[in-house]
């Protein structure tokens, strides 16, 4: 069986003179009937709308599609090499089988291919799952600016039920999202989420949506601490990513 085909977006933020994120990039693995697989970069209107992104090295053009037969460099380097010693517990900490490592869209979806050095995050595409419902497995954020999250997730287990809570009066991000256990602040869903998760949130009936806790890591760093996963209806029409930043700027990307 052929595998289906996959898709990350590439955000840039910064937060200095004043917080700013956009989707700026999309990266595609696609697959031919053969099972042949190609990737394929293209750079999003969020690239020409946000001040101060600058193209990433060895892809300057916004305006071309690049492809290729293996992973780009910039995307390489920003998952584990498996080589390393600390890799079986990279993947365990991002919820896979150490002995049945994933395909490298997924893992650099999930580890979300963040780095110190710079200010990309990478995420995935959602699609509905085998039941037309939707998934989506994301690490909890901004744990470091919460005082007692990091010991009240010290107590959580695989399956608890995280309580969700929309934030319309945020000064940074009135789309935000907060996670919080027992009526203690956990942290927030990843930003790129926060906008369907709104969505979802109006059009599917409440039960239906839940954040669980999928894994904690007390090891992890704390960007990597909390594992959920959250599930909710697909709703009729529902299409997720689809504001102006995610359109690509190439004709020659299907949108």
């Amino acid at each position: 069986m052929t595998p289906p085909n996959q898709t990350v977006f590439v955000a840039w933020h910064a937060e200095q003179p004043m917080p700013r994120w956009a989707a700026v990039a999309r990266l595609d693995c696609l697959y031919s009937e053969l099972g042949d697989r190609r990737f394929r970069f293209s750079y999003t209107e969020g690239a020409r709308s946000i001040e101060g992104f600058r193209p990433l090295d060895g892809m300057e053009d916004l305006h071309q599609v690049y492809e290729s037969t293996s992973l780009f460099p910039v995307f390489k380097n920003r998952l584990l090499p498996a080589s390393r010693p600390e890799f079986r517990q990279f993947l365990e900490w991002n919820g896979f089988d150490p002995d049945d490592p994933p395909e490298p869209l997924l893992l650099l979806g999930r580890s979300e291919g963040i780095r110190k050095t710079d200010a990309i995050e990478v995420f995935p595409k959602p699609v509905p799952d085998s039941q037309g419902c939707f998934v989506n497995f994301f690490f909890v954020h901004g744990i470091r600016f919460q005082p007692t999250a990091a010991e009240r997730i010290s107590h959580l287990h695989p399956g608890d039920s995280l309580t969700v809570r929309q934030e319309p009066e945020n000064p940074i991000d009135p789309h935000a999202i907060a996670l919080e256990a027992n009526g203690s602040m956990l942290g927030y869903t990843p930003r790129y989420l926060a906008r369907d998760i709104e969505r979802l949130l109006s059009q599917c009936p409440a039960e239906t949506v839940r954040v669980v806790v999928q894994q904690v890591n007390l090891d992890a760093p704390l960007q990597q601490r909390l594992l959920c996963r959250m599930n909710a209806c697909w709703p009729a029409g529902f299409q997720p990513c689809d504001t102006v930043d995610y359109q690509p700027i190439s004709s020659l990307v299907p949108r």
